[in-house]
């Protein structure tokens, strides 16, 4: 089974069929999230918070989104798989980023790249796109701006903000990008962006008229019962079954109820 690729994308949005894509780093995941129709994972360097315990995303090196890249493709085969180049990667020259978006696609086994940024990288990206490296822009919330934007606060609110960000999606979709994630934006916003342009955006705490959704597996799972942004909804709350679940195999192991016979070699 071959996996879907950049056309489903645009397919999906002619076709007004919403995408649905989460982050994932491993191949256990991986594997249940191709088992639920989802079109797309999102390695993202979300796990320099989520796995390392990192207070933000700069951390994260290439080797170690190539290293979750591979343990995601070698659990999947249909899914699309996008992962972030991480700051510092493509920023400094257009050489050395296009060498590393190759690296993420031939040893990460991914489709595509993904990088924060607007029309200041809009030359970049479209020698990417000339090269052969599907490229997913990101604007609003820039993770990887966190001390420039003074936090992680909602983008876009005053006129001048806005236009900006229209503008940069404008230069992002003409520069070849396949798709665009806007996060942190006013839903009003992210509505008229996702109406100007002819690429799908999937949206993360910027409402419901984007053309898909994106959320961090980890969050939509409910594991940290700390982490509750206004953009979250919590499908399940695993971080209770997973304590109940370690708490009884604490206790039985004390209690030497565990291993039974049933559960011993002969």
């Amino acid at each position: 089974m071959s996996r879907i690729t950049t056309r489903h994308f645009r397919k999906s949005k002619l076709e007004d069929r919403k995408l649905v894509m989460v982050t994932c780093y491993d191949a256990t995941f991986a594997r249940l999230v191709e088992q639920a129709d989802v079109d797309a994972i999102l390695i993202g360097d979300s796990l320099g918070m989520v796995v390392q315990g990192h207070d933000h995303t700069l951390p994260v090196t290439l080797d170690e989104v190539i290293y979750h890249s591979r343990a995601v493709a070698r659990g999947s085969s249909r899914t699309h798989l996008v992962a972030d180049l991480p700051f510092g990667t493509y920023q400094a020259a257009p050489d050395i980023a296009l060498e590393n978006a190759a690296r993420l696609m031939k040893e990460g086994g991914v489709q595509a790249v993904k990088l924060e940024g607007g029309e200041e990288y809009a030359e970049l990206i479209a020698r990417m796109t000339r090269a052969g490296v599907p490229v997913m822009g990101h604007l609003g919330l820039t993770p990887q701006s966190v001390h420039q934007l003074g936090g992680y606060r909602i983008q876009g609110r005053s006129n001048e903000a806005a236009d900006r960000l229209i503008r940069d999606a404008r230069a992002l979709q003409d520069a070849g990008c396949y798709s665009l994630v806007l996060e942190g934006i006013p839903a009003t916003l992210a509505a008229q962006v996702t109406e100007e342009l002819s690429i799908p955006t999937i949206g993360i705490g910027a409402g419901a008229a984007c053309d898909g959704q994106v959320l961090v597996l980890y969050d939509l799972l409910g594991l940290d019962e700390r982490f509750n942004p206004r953009f979250l909804k919590k499908y399940a709350r695993l971080n209770e079954v997973v304590v109940d679940a370690l708490s009884a195999y604490t206790d039985e192991v004390r209690d030497g109820a565990f291993p039974t016979l049933a559960n011993s070699h002969h």
